[in-house]
């Protein structure tokens, strides 16, 4: 995406931080804007045992044959997988988006496609731009399947590795048309698994949450959205989704800290949109309600209000009602509908959890077996 597209807001002010750092995240796509998560960073101290250490390895420099294998796999990972990442041009802006199949699906991400229907696709080193319309869109997971009107012969799909093998350290390549530089490629190291980052609503994000990303340090710019990050075995391990802002430093990016939707759900929610056009097992867990954030007589956030139950849903089955403020699920607070949409991302469907709610003013409980979010 063009720079002039990205947005950031700036995360509520209050008492400064003193534990966890609060960092903004911005959609690395048309329609960027900031959201809000906490990332918890680890202070360094020095010392003599840590000096002595970080001395000893800075002093070891790799063989040259090791640097050059290294290289050599480098580069044949770019070959294999880089002729399979298009640029996604719409009237908003572009992103990047992965071959899916030969009959000419590509995955991207939900905010990359926005509201469009239409869109120009260029393959990997190809100036020309191809038709597509969109098959699908699921915000709830920012994944979206766009089909080429006229497939080329010669599509390249690509292999998705099994992200639940994906370990912290494992080298991560991101490819994707960051600023609009396509086929473009950085490095980086996968960071951390099961992270749950959550987007704003507004400025054309549905205010999604997102379980189970992938945490990388391999740049992850605007335009870089929809683009795939790769391990060295030449497997799509993730969907480039978000990166890191620091509003301490007026919205400017938080160098290294860049998240990918994992390629379980990519797979699974491309398979959906490319046989129905929908979703309707998300893999996620839900409750079964419709529900707002509910306000104190002090106007601070308190809980969640259920607006409404599905006849038969978990809720309901476990004799929760409309009327009834959440306040607690399992061992997690909640005082706002995002708060437990972020409880609810961290859990699976058929896991049983206890809630905590009020009712006529007295706190009950109610265990409840989860269901699955569908479209």
């Amino acid at each position: 995406m063009h720079p002039t597209k990205d947005h950031t807001r700036p995360i509520p002010t209050g008492s400064r931080p003193t534990g966890p750092k609060a960092v903004a995240v911005r959609l690395a796509g048309p329609g960027a804007i900031a959201l809000c998560v906490v990332l918890a960073v680890s202070g360094c101290t020095s010392g003599s045992s840590s000096s002595s250490s970080a001395s000893s390895s800075t002093g070891a420099s790799a063989s040259p044959s090791v640097t050059s294998q290294l290289q050599t796999e480098y580069q044949q990972v770019i070959a294999n997988v880089l002729p399979s990442v298009v640029q996604i041009t719409t009237a908003s802006g572009l992103g990047s988006g992965i071959v899916y199949d030969d009959k000419g699906d590509i995955v991207t991400n939900a905010h990359v496609v926005g509201t469009a229907t239409s869109f120009q696709v260029s393959l990997a080193n190809s100036s020309n731009q191809l038709d597509a319309t969109l098959v699908g869109s699921y915000p709830d997971s920012d994944l979206a399947v766009v089909k080429l009107s006229s497939p080329p012969s010669g599509l390249r799909p690509v292999t998705f590795g099994n992200s639940a093998q994906v370990e912290v350290g494992q080298i991560a390549l991101a490819m994707g048309s960051p600023l609009g530089l396509s086929s473009s490629v950085t490095e980086g190291i996968v960071s951390a698994t099961g992270r749950t980052v959550t987007e704003p609503q507004g400025g054309g994000s549905p205010g999604a949450t997102i379980g189970n990303m992938v945490q990388t340090s391999a740049a992850i710019n605007p335009g870089n959205s929809g683009g795939a990050l790769v391990n060295l075995s030449s497997q799509v391990i993730g969907i480039n989704t978000l990166a890191a802002v620091d509003p301490e430093l007026n919205g400017s990016a938080a160098t290294g800290i860049g998240f990918a939707i994992p390629s379980a759900t990519i797979t699974s929610i491309a398979d959906q949109l490319i046989s129905t056009g929908k979703v309707t097992n998300s893999g996620r867990a839900a409750l079964g309600i419709t529900a707002r954030t509910y306000y104190s007589g002090s106007y601070q956030p308190a809980g969640v209000v259920i607006v409404s139950v599905t006849s038969g849903g978990p809720a309901a089955s476990a004799g929760l009602q409309a009327g009834d403020v959440i306040t607690q699920v399992g061992s997690t607070p909640i005082s706002t509908l995002n708060s437990l949409t972020t409880a609810l991302a961290s859990l699976s469907p058929g896991s049983k959890t206890t809630v905590t709610y009020t009712r006529s003013g007295a706190s009950k409980t109610a265990d409840v077996t989860l269901g699955t979010l569908g479209s």
